[in-house]
């Protein structure tokens, strides 16, 4: 039994289409995974600089603490200056002031650097959390055009599938099982036309035997690729 040309090109359009939504709904889960690791390393990101803000915070605060120690000791010290019974121990308190007093303008350079610090990493977590916030809606609305888009897709796998059950139909008994075959291998590359006498899957040229079996619409498979033939359509006048 022959087939028509125009039957099996429509079997292979069938198979491309089909082919395409699959491709297309596989995309979906693949494009929201994508986001939702960007959504998730944001996460980690804004979490570190949380950290290091904070971790910045203790430092100064403690720094601030030990600067007001520092200068309730000078107070104390000053304070016993009065009491010196010596010039020894006079001087001696003089050089304990004066240090503390160095150590005290470190220490308040110190404090000062860390503030500018902490005012830089408040406006790096600010501008982190602005686009997490950013991302975040992208992911919602992503995943729900997808969602609605799948909705779609699968409609149309379930009308082209049922339409290829009704084309498969129509195939001869002769080549049912070979059909069968290279569909389960191919997939949608299970078919191929041929333009001047070449096959268009593997590019091979077909021998003429072939080609008049071609034209007796009789099923020819490509001998280099498996593929199961059919002549291309000719060129609109």
């Amino acid at each position: 039994m022959a087939m028509t040309p125009a039957a099996l090109r429509q079997l292979h359009r069938i198979h491309r289409q089909l082919s395409d939504l699959r491709e297309r709904l596989a995309r979906g889960p693949k494009q929201i995974q994508a986001r939702e690791a960007h959504v998730a390393k944001l996460q980690q990101d804004l979490g570190k600089l949380h950290d290091n803000a904070k971790s910045c915070r203790i430092s100064a605060d403690k720094k601030q603490l030990d600067l007001r120690t520092s200068e309730n000791k000078i107070i104390e010290l000053r304070t016993k200056l009065n009491a010196c019974s010596s010039n020894k121990e006079y001087q001696a308190l003089l050089d304990q002031i004066a240090a503390a007093e160095m150590a005290n303008s470190v220490l308040s350079d110190e404090i000062l650097e860390a503030l500018e610090q902490i005012d830089g990493l408040d406006a790096n977590v600010a501008t982190a959390e602005e686009e997490l916030i950013t991302v975040g809606a992208d992911l919602d609305k992503v995943r729900g055009e997808l969602a609605d888009a799948a909705v779609s897709i699968r409609a149309d796998v379930a009308r082209l599938e049922a339409e290829l059950t009704s084309a498969e139909k129509s195939l001869p008994e002769d080549i049912k099982s070979g059909y069968d075959r290279i569909v389960k291998a191919k997939g949608q590359d299970a078919l191929a036309a041929v333009d001047d006498d070449t096959c268009g899957g593997c590019y091979q040229q077909i021998t003429a035997n072939m080609q008049n079996d071609l034209a007796l619409g009789r099923a020819v498979f490509c001998r280099s690729c498996g593929r199961l033939l059919y002549p291309a359509e000719p060129p609109a006048r």
